[in-house]
């Protein structure tokens, strides 16, 4: 994702506290080409490197995009939509594991 220019990068887990999946990825993208781009770059690195599929969700265009892989999620947000639906405090008895600006 910082490949693509993903911004405040946050690796989240959540197994001990959820139960359909065990960590998220939160990332900012400042343009719907900027989210498209990170999704579809997440989703043929993947594809590539361990041979996964993973399912994109959303719209850019709406500020929001998932791909889901099961046991890892990534939410793909524009900085309005981050700030609104506040993944972070929701998920605030998650650990986080990376934090990258």
């Amino acid at each position: 994702m910082e490949d693509k220019k993903g911004e405040e990068i946050v690796l989240l887990d959540i197994k001990d506290i959820a139960t359909f999946t065990d960590y998220f990825v939160i990332c900012n993208g400042t343009s719907d080409r900027m989210l498209n781009a990170l999704a579809d770059g997440i989703l043929e690195s993947i594809r590539k490197e361990d041979r996964k599929k993973g399912r994109k969700v959303g719209l850019a265009r709406e500020g929001w995009v998932i791909v889901d892989y099961g046991d890892v999620v990534v939410h793909l947000f524009s900085p309005d939509q981050r700030d609104h639906y506040d993944l972070e405090e929701l998920w605030s008895e998650g650990k986080v594991l990376l934090k990258v600006k």
